[in-house]
């Protein structure tokens, strides 16, 4: 089951991706894909028949694949190559930081560099949607508050991030710096999580390529680990870290800049588009 959302900000309606990729109008099924859908473990749509349901006009902005995320908890270093271009020892247990709900945004809005940053990356992500209320669940049971997965883009600002005092959150939370979507994908849709091929191009340069197989912390293990500090939700996110390939572990470091295009992707999960730009105040 593949599900999203178009229309424009605070109007998007929900949509069910059909097998021939055709984008399918769900609001006759259903409310929203919110959290009610998912604590009901998507059974509202077992039934449904996407081919029944009336098309989707293409060209309609794609939103977030969720109405409302509660929090997203990101996992920093977990890719074992990605932490040796950062130059940072592999982690004994997952680095844990949050980044904030309002820098989500739709998979292809553009990404809005802040005021006098300049060191800002991409990081191409695997998000793991929970669908049940998880608190200090046991590693065995952990796959069992999954509703499925998606893709994030964690963009970041370095020198906010590390050389601005305080916490990684500083240079993570900015306006736009959470691109989610286009498709939140069930775990059965999914299919092995821990062989999903990623990518992520700018201005048509591969700048990353990795595989979900490489995690130091695979997927059951972050729920379960995440858990035990805080409970998790029906809609909160959980971003799986990146591999290799940020513009900060590249001789000299590259940063984005207004005009890049950044294209990412993951295995059965679809595709982000963003276009950068320096934020202007109206």
């Amino acid at each position: 089951m593949r599900l999203m959302r178009v229309g424009s900000p605070g109007s998007e309606r929900p949509v069910i991706v059909d097998r021939d990729g055709r984008a399918r109008d769900l609001s006759g099924v259903v409310k929203d894909i919110g959290r009610d859908l998912l604590a009901s473990n998507l059974a509202a749509l077992a039934n449904v028949d996407p081919h029944s349901l009336p098309l989707i006009e293409p060209g309609e902005r794609i939103g977030v694949p969720l109405a409302s995320i509660g929090k997203m908890i990101c996992i920093g270093l977990n890719y074992s190559d990605h932490a040796a271009e950062s130059g940072m020892p592999i982690p004994k247990e997952p680095i844990l930081f949050t980044k904030a709900t309002s820098a989500i945004c739709g998979p292809n809005d553009d990404v809005l560099l802040p005021p006098g940053a300049l060191k800002c990356d991409w990081e191409v992500e695997l998000g793991i949607v929970i669908g049940r209320e998880c608190r200090y669940a046991v590693l065995e049971d952990a796959m069992q508050h999954v509703a499925g997965f998606c893709i994030v883009n964690d963009v970041s600002e370095r020198e906010y991030q590390l050389e601005r005092g305080g916490q990684w959150d500083k240079g993570k939370g900015c306006d736009t710096f959470g691109p989610v979507g286009p498709w939140l994908v069930s775990v059965a849709e999914a299919g092995d999580w821990s062989n999903l091929d990623l990518w992520l191009d700018v201005n048509g340069r591969r700048m990353q390529t990795g595989n979900t197989r490489h995690m130091i912390f695979n997927v059951p293990f972050l729920v379960h680990y995440v858990s035990q500090f805080v409970s998790l939700q029906p809609g909160d996110i959980i971003s799986t870290g990146t591999p290799p390939g940020v513009g900060m572990g590249v001789k000299p470091p590259v940063w984005l800049k207004e005009g890049d295009v950044i294209t990412l992707g993951i295995k059965g999960l679809g595709e982000q588009r963003q276009n950068v730009r320096r934020y202007q105040a109206r």
